[in-house]
């Protein structure tokens, strides 16, 4: 039975009672793979018929999380393999966005040789799964601030910035709804950071980087954007590029031609960018920057900025921060001034991107097709062959007996 490659997501809905919702892994049959988001906890439970074939599989085949999580021991009876953990534990990660903090994570299926054969009989599968909690906010107007809350508390509150990496449809009008794609489409990304009452910034993708798992450190990997700002990506066979102008300062766009690892089974790919932001009215520099390739010009241009800024591009080492700025945080100002800067750069990830149709190795494949069409040929010929010889064969007979009756 194929696999489809549905997404699992599982909302928290505030104050109910039921707190998430099932998907089949497959395209018809029922649902093999339950998630619930607790308050602190994330409850998986798998069918241990997943495939839906009736062979079932072992616990121990399955993990939880780029940690490898191991599920609670079942009785051999039990039909179910569940996983009980914390939303912080197996490194499931996190990212937060305007309206919700989610927690990504995902469950491997890696079937192992039993005993000391060297076959297996069931797929490796790697399930995405999302859980989504809504973030609460105070929808008063003319609030008061209470006479007893420090002044710098305050100050820290009002300044805290959250950024956010979403992907987007081909208008850039919304959030993309599925995050399928074909081979040969476009990825549209979105970073922005939420200032609240900070003072206007300037938001920088800083550098970016595709692995096959939500770890950034993963293997084997693909850097995007790269050199403080540098969408490097745009050099190869791809398209890929900043959109300007921006929709606003805090706000940039940008364009992926979509991939995968070659030589990887996994179908999907998580991007993670290092966003961070500039005071608004700060002149853009080779530090803090956005840089396309155009291929018709064979230069680099910035999405605002001289060009200039954009020439460390090409020699892959756009300098250091300056001594002042590596200062920062270092003793050389206040508790309070450090504490502020934390917050003016993040980590953060979008994914899982999958990939439908993938296919297999395309030079097994074309050489497999290619000895096919030989291998027809040659039963073609073969069977042409024959029919012109029992052709010839008839007309020779026929020939014998026309002219020697007696015969």
């Amino acid at each position: 039975m194929a696999l489809s490659y549905g997404l699992f997501i599982c909302f928290l809905l505030w104050g109910g009672t039921e707190l998430c919702y099932s998907h089949s892994i497959w395209q018809r049959g029922t649902p093999r793979v339950v998630v619930k988001c607790l308050e602190a906890q994330l409850v998986v439970t798998v069918s241990k018929d997943l495939f839906g074939t009736g062979k079932l599989i072992r616990p121990a085949d399955l993990t939880l999380g780029p940690e490898d999580c191991e599920p609670l021991v079942s009785m051999d009876t039990d039909d179910v393999v569940r996983f009980e953990v914390g939303l912080h534990e197996c490194g499931n990660s996190l990212q937060v966005t305007e309206d919700a903090l989610v927690y990504s994570t995902f469950l491997l299926h890696n079937p192992r040789p039993v005993a000391n054969l060297s076959i297996v009989r069931t797929n490796r599968v790697e399930v995405p799964i999302e859980c989504r909690f809504p973030r609460q906010g105070n929808v008063s107007s003319h609030a008061i601030l209470p006479t007893w809350v420090p002044f710098r508390t305050t100050v820290f509150s009002e300044e805290k910035l959250v950024f956010s990496l979403y992907l987007m449809e081909e208008n850039w009008s919304s959030k993309k709804r599925s995050p399928t794609f074909q081979l040969g489409d476009t990825a549209h990304l979105q970073a922005e950071v939420h200032t609240g009452s900070h003072v206007p910034l300037r938001l920088f993708v800083d550098h970016c980087v595709a692995t096959p798992t939500p770890n950034r450190n993963a293997s084997p990997y693909h850097t995007i954007v790269d050199f403080h700002g540098c969408l490097v990506d745009g050099l190869s066979d791809a398209s890929s590029a900043f959109r300007a102008p921006r929709p606003g300062p805090e706000t940039l766009q940008f364009t992926v031609d979509v991939f995968h690892f070659a030589n990887d089974s996994r179908n999907m790919v998580y991007i993670t960018c290092h966003l961070k932001v500039t005071s608004a009215d700060q002149v853009p520099d080779q530090l803090n920057k956005a840089c396309s390739f155009s291929k018709s010009s064979n230069s680099w241009s910035p999405v605002e900025g001289t060009a200039d800024i954009c020439h460390c591009c090409n020699k892959g080492s756009c300098g250091i921060p300056s001594r002042s700025r590596r200062l920062v945080g270092q003793g050389q100002e206040s508790a309070s001034r450090r504490r502020r800067q934390v917050t003016e750069e993040a980590d953060v990830t979008v994914g899982p991107l999958i990939f439908l149709g993938k296919t297999g190795n395309p030079d097994v494949e074309e050489s497999t097709s290619s000895l096919t069409s030989l291998m027809l040929g040659l039963v073609l010929a073969m069977v042409a062959s024959l029919t012109l010889a029992n052709i010839v064969l008839g007309l020779a007979k026929w020939r014998q007996a026309a002219f020697h009756p007696g015969k």
